[in-house]
């Protein structure tokens, strides 16, 4: 606590001052937090004062709250970028950054236990305290102002990437809250940059890439490898499974849900809770992506049949908990994506099942399974819809990759396994039974056109997107996991 009142008086937080008529006072607490290393090991001991945000109404204590963080996509494609050009990647990270940020709004808040005042007295904040709504969007301006001031350019493509280039090379930052990768072939450049940022803010650096936002990441000859195994265990823990079993996949082969599937769940907390955590759990394990992408349509109101196929996902990650993502330092810098799509397959809604996949190299950095909004009419148009997803994301990734300085002169391949939809995205003429889809067939068609994609096709037996949109036997399952450049690793 006296750790943190320190940075509070530090960054001059607040005024004490006599309360206005009319005014409104946001309270506060002391939260404490252990804060851990990635094998479970106590780092520290934290308190932080937080502010009582949800007190705040829109218009008088606050306006616009939005602040952008880096995409994981991003950040799985910029250590692809630093595996193969075998550039350092530091991570650092600044402590009470939300105490950084300027507090445009007039904001009063009852002073904090353990600070002695005039009755009648409370805080004016100058500063955006932790808890405060606009504290993020606060932080991240901040922080823009400074980057940019030091000859830094966000990104069109992900606002929270920061590029400078100077005669040396090119150096990268990206920034997740308080969190941020740098890296980059300017060496000298780089340390400059950590002295400019210790000097505005307070920092810390953390030195190599190990731990980021609960993702361990380890290095091997063939490259970084990506995991979560520690929030894994965080997970069967949270679940209190009471056996020890496991799975060799997620979900059953030919397992279709619905709604009105068993009982309702007398207390969904759990439920929502652990869904939860899966979801963000996909971020290294595409292994579980359409399994997750099945049970989170149920979280509104999920029966005991839907927790059955929960306690399946946990099973399996039981016994796969140490499966790593590998990101390769030895292959090219090329692209290649694949699309598929499984019609119809909602037994609710009829709804069709997007699924995709992009590589950089060897290296899976993108991948969906979702349900399609609207119904499609035939394999076709569900087809389609896909490839107008994925087209949307290479073309997205290409611009990502040029402010990284990955510039590409051929066209990205995306293999599809249906004949229909290739010949209707090379067909310049419309007819009556694809006039309906006819907006994502010119954005294809565009691409396609001008050469930012090409439409190979693929064999279905061959086509890793599959893996997205349905459940798979054993070992057709382990086979595709082995194309996801994953590394399969049994729990110890």
């Amino acid at each position: 606590m006296d750790e943190e009142l320190s940075a509070l008086h530090k960054t001059d937080t607040w005024d004490l001052v006599p309360l206005l008529p009319g005014k409104s006072v946001v309270g506060c607490r002391w939260v404490y937090k252990i804060k851990t290393n990635s094998d479970g090991s106590i780092e520290r001991y934290k308190a932080r004062l937080v502010a009582k945000g949800y007190s705040q109404q829109y218009g008088m204590d606050y306006e616009e709250t939005f602040a952008s963080v880096a995409k994981m996509t991003t950040i799985r494609t910029l250590i692809v970028v630093t595996s193969i050009r075998q550039w350092h990647i530091s991570q650092l990270d600044v402590k009470n950054a939300f105490l950084n940020g300027d507090l445009q709004e007039e904001v009063y808040m009852a002073p904090p236990p353990g600070i002695s005042h005039d009755s009648g007295y409370v805080c004016k904040l100058k500063k955006a305290l932790y808890g405060l709504k606009q504290a993020p969007r606060a932080w991240f301006e901040k922080f823009s102002i400074v980057i940019s001031s030091l000859g830094f350019v966000s990104s069109s493509h992900d606002s929270a990437l920061f590029i400078k280039c100077t005669d040396a090379g090119r150096i990268i930052l990206s920034l997740y809250v308080d969190d941020m990768i740098i890296t980059g072939d300017d060496i000298d450049g780089i340390s400059v940059l950590k002295t400019e940022l210790a000097r505005r803010f307070e920092m810390k650096d953390l030195g190599y890439l190990r731990y980021f936002l609960g993702i361990e990441v380890a290095y091997s000859p063939r490259g970084y490898l990506l995991s979560q195994s520690k929030y894994v265990a965080d997970i069967l823990e949270r679940a209190r499974l009471t056996d020890n079993k496991t799975v060799d996949t997620p979900i059953e082969v030919n397992a279709r849900y619905s709604s009105s599937d068993g009982l309702p769940l007398i207390d969904p907390t759990l439920y929502r809770t652990i869904v939860g955590s899966l979801v963000y759990l996909t971020i290294t394990r595409p292994d579980i992506a359409y399994a997750v992408h099945v049970v989170s349509q149920f979280v509104a109101s999920p029966t005991t049949v839907h927790w059955a196929a929960v306690l399946r996902i946990l099973r399996y990650l039981r016994g796969t908990v140490f499966q790593s993502l590998l990101l390769s330092s030895t292959s090219s810098l090329e692209l290649r994506a694949y699309s598929d799509a499984d019609h119809g397959s909602d037994p609710t809604d009829r709804k069709s099942v997007t699924g995709f996949c992009i590589f950089l190299g060897d290296s899976l950095i993108s991948w969906k399974s979702k349900k399609q909004s609207i119904v499609s009419q035939s394999s076709t148009e569900a087809e389609y819809r896909v490839m107008a997803s994925t087209t949307k994301e290479i073309v997205w990734l290409r611009w990502l990759l040029a402010d990284m300085g990955i510039f590409f002169s051929r066209p990205t391949p995306m293999y599809c396994d249906n004949q229909s939809s290739i010949k209707i995205a090379h067909n310049s003429v419309f007819h009556k039974r694809t006039k309906h889809i006819e907006i994502d067939c010119h954005l294809t068609r565009h691409h396609l056109k001008h050469g930012t994609i090409a439409l190979p096709i693929v064999p279905s037996s061959l086509q890793i997107a599959d893996f997205f949109i349905k459940a798979h036997s054993i070992s057709r399952f382990r086979f595709l996991v082995g194309k996801l450049s994953m590394l399969v690793a049994a729990a110890s």
